[in-house]
């Protein structure tokens, strides 16, 4: 897995769209309390489940390849 150049900060775009996507969805609704890494989870299962990006195979996912998969996905993003 190759590090992004600016993936931290991908790594807050994926967020700040994934809960837009989320909530506009009407399927989950954050809290402030809610911590990154549960958005980050959250998030990168929803896309798998809307098909939206490829799942990771099952014994790979980590908190580092989903925030790398949802970085690579925010930067897709226009």
């Amino acid at each position: 897995m190759k590090k992004l150049k600016n993936e931290k900060e991908l790594v807050k775009k994926a967020i700040e769209e994934g809960v837009k996507y989320g909530e506009s969805r009407g399927v989950v609704e954050f809290e402030p309390t809610d911590s990154a890494n549960e958005k980050i989870e959250y998030i990168y299962r929803l896309l798998v489940h809307d098909k939206v990006i490829q799942p990771l195979p099952e014994d790979q996912v980590s908190l580092v390849t989903m925030k790398h998969k949802l970085a690579i996905w925010a930067s897709k993003m226009k």
